[in-house]
């Protein structure tokens, strides 16, 4: 499958790397293509990874990826061209953050809408899911814990697209999917990044995931 990724950070080339690592062709969109960080992230498998436009990448995949910077999402969806989403499922990994010095990011989004609400909003013949927004990039490909395997949430409105993108977390090594609903899920999943931020905060470790108990 051709995948197109929108972004160029670390959030966007781990997504990159897990989709190639399972036999996939990426194209990243960016409007910084001559960074290092990058030029190294193409060498790393010559053919199944390059490097465009948001355009191009948007045209480029079958599948696509949102991973920019949330409070960015409209500009790049503006500069890909809606259109190219038509009839695509798309993985919204975004998150809404407000920055703040010396204290954890707030939400620009929250309670009445969210980020994945907006985005499905904007891309109206697109299949939204959102996904991977909850852990940090690190664990997004074969997460591995030493009290089990966590959870990953994911919420959109077609059945269809959440079933193909269940599929892809299975690949990533996510053996446990939980589908919590429509996209307006999406204001708990990106809160939920926030509580993610302040967990890690509050016990000084960045390699955290959340995992429901069963009984």
């Amino acid at each position: 499958m051709r995948v197109g990724i929108l972004g160029s950070g670390d959030v966007a080339r781990s997504l990159g790397n897990g989709f190639a690592s399972v036999g996939h062709e990426v194209k990243i969109g960016t409007r910084h293509s001559d960074e290092p960080a990058l030029a190294a992230w193409v060498r790393s498998h010559p053919g199944k990874r390059t490097v465009g436009t948001f355009a191009e990448a948007a045209e480029f995949g079958e599948l696509v990826v949102v991973a920019v910077r949330g409070v960015a999402v409209a500009e790049a969806i503006d500069a890909a061209g809606a259109t190219h989403f038509d009839g695509k499922v798309v993985i919204d990994v975004t998150n809404p953050l407000v920055m703040r010095e010396n204290a954890p990011p707030t939400l620009a989004l929250g309670h009445t809408t969210s980020a994945g609400e907006a985005l499905q909003a904007r891309l109206p013949k697109a299949r939204v899911v959102k996904a991977f927004n909850i852990v940090g990039n690190p664990s997004f490909f074969r997460p591995t814990f030493p009290g089990g395997p966590p959870d990953m949430f994911l919420a959109g409105n077609d059945a269809a697209a959440k079933q193909v993108v269940t599929g892809i977390l299975h690949d990533f090594g996510w053996s446990s999917v939980v589908d919590i609903g429509g996209i307006e899920g999406s204001r708990e999943l990106e809160s939920l990044c926030i509580l993610w931020v302040k967990s890690a905060l509050a016990t000084g470790n960045w390699n955290i995931a959340f995992k429901l108990l069963r009984k």
